[in-house]
């Protein structure tokens, strides 16, 4: 793997050289434009947080809901952990209703950046995005949250009273749920590395082995079962994710769409 690091480098040093050469704004207009995408982003936030403040009482619910199948409630420790929760809760959950808007902006400030026959990508980059990191949220909530409150909880934690207080469960599902959103966003770091040039499809196979350790490290972390099988199990949509991804990357890197023109007029 060390002898292929140069190389990767490289090829990402020539491609930030390349989009850097490319014809577009002077750096006071690039400053603007962000601004400009910053404060609609912030805008799209606050729309974001204000629809989730509304439905503040159903969203607790739901966020309780691994702990009253188990028969128990947070625990109210400090007098500001009921309004201290309300305000993360809006917030996130806010900034989860805003992201497709978010991204939007993102990629409106990316573009100019890109090549014509690049940008044909943003409609299925953001719909893959939000798609892939609510399937990760929704595998964390419905599968290794319900799991690990009743592995840690109701089996290592049998013999002690149970006191959950609200900030340290609201930090630990946030963390959970967040964290298999974000490692589900595997297939779109892959696209725009290999969009780039920076890496291929063969590279991704041939290095199969060290993403496969990585998977199963993080599958370690964050399953509540501590045996093999439910290892594999949460691993396993994470391999799927990655094999996504080396087929994502077959198909967008710069050779292939080369080599397609090149085919295309000899042809012609």
């Amino acid at each position: 793997m060390a002898i292929d690091e140069p190389d990767m480098l490289d090829r990402a040093r020539a491609t930030v050289q390349e989009r850097a050469e490319l014809p577009g704004m002077s750096l006071m207009e690039h400053l603007e434009e962000l601004r400009k995408r910053l404060l609609h982003a912030i805008l799209y936030l606050l729309g974001g947080c204000i629809i989730a403040g509304c439905f503040i009482k159903y969203l607790t619910a739901f966020i309780q809901k691994p702990l009253t199948n188990i028969g128990l409630k947070m625990t109210l420790v400090h007098p500001t952990d009921a309004i201290n929760f309300d305000i993360k809760t809006a917030l996130v959950c806010g900034c989860i209703i805003a992201s497709p808007f978010i991204l939007y902006q993102v990629w409106l400030f990316i573009s100019p950046g890109m090549y014509a026959n690049e940008k044909k990508y943003v409609w299925p980059f953001m719909s893959a995005t939000v798609t892939l990191f609510l399937a990760g949220a929704w595998f964390g909530y419905r599968y290794v949250l319900p799991g690990a409150m009743v592995v840690l909880v109701t089996k290592f934690g049998s013999n002690f009273n149970h006191m959950i207080g609200i900030e340290e469960y609201t930090s630990f599902f946030l963390s959970l749920i967040l964290g298999l959103g974000i490692t589900f966003e595997l297939p779109i770091l892959i696209f725009f590395l290999s969009l780039f040039g920076i890496v291929d499809a063969k590279f991704l196979l041939k290095h199969f082995r060290y993403a496969i350790m990585a998977i199963f490290l993080i599958a370690a972390c964050i399953c509540p079962d501590p045996s093999p099988t439910g290892m594999c199990l949460f691993a396993s949509p994470m391999l799927v994710l990655y094999f996504l991804g080396v087929a994502i990357a077959y198909y967008v890197h710069p050779n292939r769409r080369n080599r397609k023109k090149e085919a295309t007029g000899a042809t012609a």
